[in-house]
Formats: C-alpha cells, structure tokens, sequence
C-alpha cells in the first residue's frame, strides 16, 4: 500500500552574517544540525534540494533560483538562529512552493548550570545565538503574513518525535499534492441522471488539483472488449480466483462477460495512461453497452486495489477524494451511508462496488446478483469489509459558489453482522456517536459518496488542504 512516490523539497537556513566574525564555530555548529535535518527528510523519501545557509539578500535570491530551476514542490525553512526576514521574503515571493517553517532548536533544554558556568559572555553569547531560533519565529510570521503568504510553523526541537512527525506529515502531504497534479482522470459515460449533488465543476477541479480530465467514449471501450482474446479471459478469471473467493453461484457465462470487460478497462487504462476513472452508463436493454455496463464491477475493482482508483455513478468529486487517500498509502473505497444501527451506535457505510479490495477484511467474495439495485440488469458484484481497525472518511465538497473544500473524519471500522446483499459494506464507530456523527457529515455539505480509508489521516490531509489552498472541515474535532 506505501507507494514510493518522488517528492523534491528545498531546504535553506537563515541565519545573521554579523555574527560569523563575532562568534567563532557558530556558523559550523548551526550548518551542522541542518546537515541533520536534510538526512531526516531524505529518510522520508523526499529528493532534497539543500540551498544551505542563507543570511542576506543576495543569498536568498540565489536560494529562490536554485529551488525555481529543481522544480521543488515544499520548501522547509530552517531558522538556525536569529536571522533577518529580508532573507526569507525573495525565497519565499520568487517560489511557487509552499515554505514550511522549522523553529528547531538543537535540544529540549538548555543546561542552564554549564552554560552559566562558561564565565565568558562573548562564548555564552554564542551558545545561546545556537539556541535561539524561537527569535525570529514571530518576525518571519508577521511579514510572511502582512506579504500574504501562507505561514506554516513546526516549533519544536531536534530530539522532538512530535516535531518529526508533522515535518512527515508535510512532506507526504506534498508527495500527494505532486502526485495529484499529475494524475490523468477518465471520464466515461455520463452522470447518474438526476443525482444532482454529484455534479461539479471540471474546470474547478483541475484548478485546484492540477488534474487532467481525459473524457472517454463508451464505443472506445467497446471496441477494445471486442478485441480481447480467449486467452485474454483466461487470464482473467485466474486473476479473479486468485484475488476474490469466487462463489460457487457465479455462471461461466457472468465470469467470461466481467472478465472481458476488465480486460477492456485495462487497456483503456493504459492506453490513456489513467491514474483514476470516473464512469456511469446504462445503454438499451439487450445492446452492447448495456452488456458492458452491467459487468465492471469486478474489473473497476482490480484496477482500485492497484491504485487507479474507479467511482460508479459517474462520481468525479469522490474519485478524487479516492486517489488521495490511495496516494496516502491507506486505500479509498467507494463507499455511502447504507443505515444506522442506534442499539449499537454504529454507522454502516458501504456501496454496489468498485471497491477496494487490498484494504479488505479478509478474502473479498465475487457474487452473483440478480439484480443491480438502482440500476438497470444484473451481474457480478463485490462483497467485502473494510479492514477492523481506524479509518478515515473523505468527501471533496463543492460549495453554493463552486470553491472546493475537503471533508474529514477519523473513526474505527468494528466487527459485527453486515448485510449479506452482495454489496461491500462495514460498520463504523465515531466519536460522536451514530446520530450526531450523520447530521453534522450531513450539514458540512458533502454529496452522499465519500472515501473511505484505513487509518487516520486527518493531521496530513489538513495540510494537504493548506498547500492547495482550501479548507478542511474535521467533523468531530
């Protein structure tokens, strides 16, 4: 599920040029614990682009080119000791990348009795200048503030888990938001008519995620599943048996129609180099669209649990919320509210598939269903749980005056009876309790779809929302 995504970081640290001369070993000292914070960050997986030690102008316009011509996606500032905003402000007004500010200091604590006992001002001085980087931390949020620049501060110290894990936290925010603007979305068929809270804005979604939309034909498709050999569907279904406990109920004739409709959809896949698929069609009874799209179930699911993510109903705004919890590494099942259970407070969320089999609790049964709710025919269908553990729900909500938004909730998936309907879906706990927990998801203005997620994310998709720009909205905090 970690998938090892490229992100490239700047780093720079400030400090004051005055006191190279004044202090003797300071400069060292204090490049020397940005040493140390370059290796975390190439620990975490990012590219690291080190312009080094900034302190003066000249310098910080030497840094913004540097991170210009890298293509950086975040930039962390690290302030190394008391250092000037007029080298912060050109990096961070000549960048397009974020900047994330390190108030680090080297320990926890200074030893007051040592360094007390230094007798020497001109070398207390100096120990205290490498322990002070707390000083310029309101200067750099006052003028990054009144220059409307976002201002992001991680205050802590070298030794600090929780420190540490917010600079993750912003460096696999920034992996996704890359990884995002790169994503190649499909867009095949049409909306599920007269499910109004569904529909968005495309122009409004590639402008804030840096998406394409790729918008696909259905005679495509059609096309490429009239091309697949017997062989082809061989395959397949051995990758069903493999991947799904296949029941006993499933006709030949259901697995060789699902199987060459998945092989269809992988190579339009690939054809279109598409990272997530969004797709709702229904066509005339007994026609060959109708026959394509009463079998992709099983094949929208395989292409899920390999990170390219499908949404029914023609769901544009959850696929995205989809692809980014999968980018996250916690997967994103297509999911809605099915019911709730108030004796035992729980919320049962789930949908007609695709879903997401590699965050399953598990094996995933493919079942035969006579007929598709809502929907016209009948099929193949899905039936798993999400795994029992923490989750995280995500919607992409789209408001009265078309600004996008993320909506977030941390709960736990539990064990218990599900509804054997041949659909997948799970029991939720929150924190608020199962009645509150709907009405205030509700009121945030989602569309009923959502992303459902193992684990909790709300801490990295909170700055996901901050270096695209929107809000995040946490029910339940």
């Amino acid at each position: 599920m970690n998938q090892a995504h490229s992100v490239r970081v700047g780093l720079f640290g400030i400090g004051l040029e005055t006191y190279w001369p004044q202090f003797p070993g300071l400069r060292r000292r204090l490049t020397g614990h940005q040493k140390q914070i370059g290796g975390r960050l190439r620990e975490f997986g990012a590219g690291l682009v080190d312009a080094g030690m900034v302190d003066n102008p000249a310098k910080a316009r030497a840094a913004a080119s540097l991170f210009c011509r890298e293509e950086v996606d975040l930039i962390f500032l690290y302030i190394s000791t008391y250092a000037l905003s007029s080298t912060v402000l050109p990096v961070a007004q000549n960048t397009k990348a974020p900047v994330v500010v390190l108030n680090l200091q080297p320990v926890a604590q200074l030893d007051y009795k040592k360094f007390n006992a230094l007798g020497d001002r001109g070398l207390m001085t100096g120990v205290w200048l490498e322990h002070c980087q707390a000083c310029a931390a309101p200067e750099i949020a006052c003028v990054f503030n009144r220059a409307g620049i976002p201002c992001h501060l991680v205050t802590g110290h070298l030794q600090d888990a929780a420190a540490w894990q917010q600079i993750q936290d912003w460096v696999d925010a920034a992996r996704v938001a890359a990884r995002m603007r790169v994503n190649r979305v499909g867009v095949l068929g049409h909306y599920y008519g007269g499910m109004l809270d569904v529909y968005t804005d495309l122009t409004r979604q590639s402008a804030v995620f840096g998406n394409h939309f790729e918008l696909l034909e259905m005679c495509e498709l059609r096309q490429l599943r009239q091309a697949v050999s017997p062989r082809q569907v061989a395959g397949k279904i051995a990758q069903f048996r493999r991947e799904f406990e296949v029941s006993p109920a499933c006709e030949r004739k259901e697995l060789v129609r699902a199987a060459k409709t998945a092989c269809a959809l992988d190579a339009l896949v690939k054809h279109h180099d598409l990272g997530s698929l969004a797709y709702y069609y229904e066509g005339e009874a007994g026609g060959p669209y109708r026959d394509i799209a009463t079998s992709v179930i099983a094949g929208s699911t395989l292409l899920t649990g390999r990170h390219v993510p499908v949404a029914g109903e023609c769901e544009v705004k959850n696929v995205q919320a989809m692809k980014i919890t999968d980018l996250f590494g916690a997967g994103g099942s297509f999911s809605e509210f099915y019911l709730a259970d108030f004796k035992d407070d729980v919320v049962y969320l789930g949908h007609d598939g695709p879903a997401h089999f590699a965050i399953a609790e598990g094996r995933v049964r493919l079942v035969p269903l006579p007929l598709y709710h809502g929907k016209p025919g009948k099929g193949l269908s899905i039936q798993m749980t999400v795994k029992h553990g923490p989750v995280t729900l995500l919607s992409v909500v789209q408001d009265r005056e078309g600004n996008l938004s993320l909506l977030v909730a941390e709960g736990k998936s539990v064990p218990g009876p599900i509804l054997e309907i041949g659909n997948t879906n799970s029991r939720y706990q929150f924190g608020l309790g199962a009645a509150r927990f709907i009405s205030e998801w509700s009121n945030a203005g989602p569309a009923h779809h959502c992303a459902i997620g193992t684990g909790h994310l709300a801490r990295k998709l909170i700055k996901l929302g901050a270096l695209l720009g929107i809000k995040v909205k946490s029910v339940g905090e």
